[in-house]
């Protein structure tokens, strides 16, 4: 499998990269749902167009990750499925959306998985955790009233898509998560006793409501899921390399 990009996916999906070699994943580009522009948005659609291009000629599969976040998700009535129409409720969601569609217009063969959470260590500063850590040690955080994440560790997102790519799927879309939502706060109570650290929380009101991601799809598919352990208690076993891995950055008090 050739890899296109370097960013924090990229790094993980390495040790696939002497498998599948009749694929293309594609793991650059947007990974900010808040605060990207315009300019950014424009960039990733760019770069999809010409790799799209370059595996519609040589007959390779485009390997395209897309969000199951809120973004995606947020407005749909149920369970996220893969299966019905959905209306973004962001513009990163848009965009994400935008992109699938240029994607099945190519004329490639490919492969779309709408992503949850993904949590390791030497994530982007800019993404959830790594955010929440910062304000936690700062004193304060913003937390969106009524909000929730389905977490799932980045190794478990490898061992899905190398079986998702042995089945040989094309024109396909699957979600990759672990199907259970878990509150903000929750994730934020563990952050703190783990690390030590208290806050006071400051609540924004946002509109959009809690959804669910559908796994139906994803556990027909890959069955190995059952033995990943996903359920309520998952986001807590995922959260240990992380908050190891920033426990041990922790600036050294005076």
């Amino acid at each position: 499998m050739d890899i296109v990009g370097s960013g924090f996916l990229a790094r993980n999906l390495r040790p696939l990269a002497g498998r599948h070699p009749d694929t293309v994943a594609l793991a650059a580009g947007v990974s900010w749902a808040s605060g990207t522009s315009d300019e950014d948005f424009a960039r990733e659609a760019a770069l999809l167009r010409v790799v799209a291009e370059g595996c519609r000629e040589t007959g390779r599969r485009l390997l395209f990750f897309s969000t199951a976040a809120s973004g995606m998700y947020g407005l749909v009535d149920g369970p996220g499925r893969e299966d019905i129409p959905v209306r973004a409720c962001t513009p990163y969601g848009a965009h994400k959306l935008a992109l699938e569609e240029q994607l099945r217009e190519s004329g490639a063969d490919h492969l779309i998985l709408r992503l949850g959470h993904l949590v390791g260590p030497d994530q982007p500063e800019h993404q959830l955790l790594p955010t929440l850590v910062r304000q936690l040690r700062q004193g304060t955080v913003r937390v969106h009233r009524g909000a929730a994440r389905d977490l799932i560790e980045v190794g478990d997102v490898v061992a899905v898509i190398d079986h998702l790519l042995a089945l040989d799927l094309r024109a396909e879309t699957v979600n990759v998560a672990s199907g259970f939502a878990v509150p903000v706060e929750d994730i934020l109570d563990h952050l703190a006793r783990v690390l030590g650290l208290r806050a006071r929380r400051e609540f924004v009101e946002t509109g959009v409501r809690q959804h669910v991601i559908s796994t139906r799809k994803l556990r027909s598919l890959v069955p190995q899921v059952a033995r990943m352990g996903f359920g309520p208690d998952y986001y807590r076993r995922v959260l240990g390399p992380f908050t190891t891995s920033v426990a041990s950055d922790a600036p050294t008090p005076a």
